[in-house]
């Protein structure tokens, strides 16, 4: 579980991003931001300038948001498969579905395909 400094650091940041982020709370704060800025429209007399800091903002909040949570969700999907492969592991399951994951999308049919079908290949014995 050793990680480097700056992926440790980048994940525990990406982490309560991303937890943070789906609380009531920031949506809120969100909320609370566009009100302020319509509320500003007026005095800056809606002008481009003033569109032009909503969208600029929403813009970079948006790329940034888009690796933080994808860095979380690959983080959880890895976990999420570790825990699936050793209860396969100790249980009766199919030891064969272990590491379905790194399959292409057309294996990934066939194996379907064979499980449907009842293939005892995949079945231990």
């Amino acid at each position: 579980m050793a990680q480097n400094g700056g992926e440790h650091w980048f994940s525990n940041i990406a982490t309560q991003t991303a937890n943070g982020s789906g609380r009531p709370w920031a949506f809120g704060l969100a909320s609370a931001f566009v009100v302020g800025w319509l509320l500003t429209g007026p005095l800056f007399r809606f002008s481009d300038t003033w569109q032009l800091v909503m969208n600029t903002l929403s813009s970079i909040v948006t790329f940034l948001m888009v690796f933080l949570i994808q860095n979380t969700q690959n983080r959880e999907s890895a976990a999420l498969q570790l825990k699936l492969d050793e209860l396969i592991r100790v249980t009766a399951a199919r030891s064969k579905m272990m590491g379905i994951e790194q399959l292409s999308e057309p294996e990934l049919k066939d194996v379907r395909k064979d499980m449907n079908k009842g293939d005892s290949s995949y079945k231990d014995k």
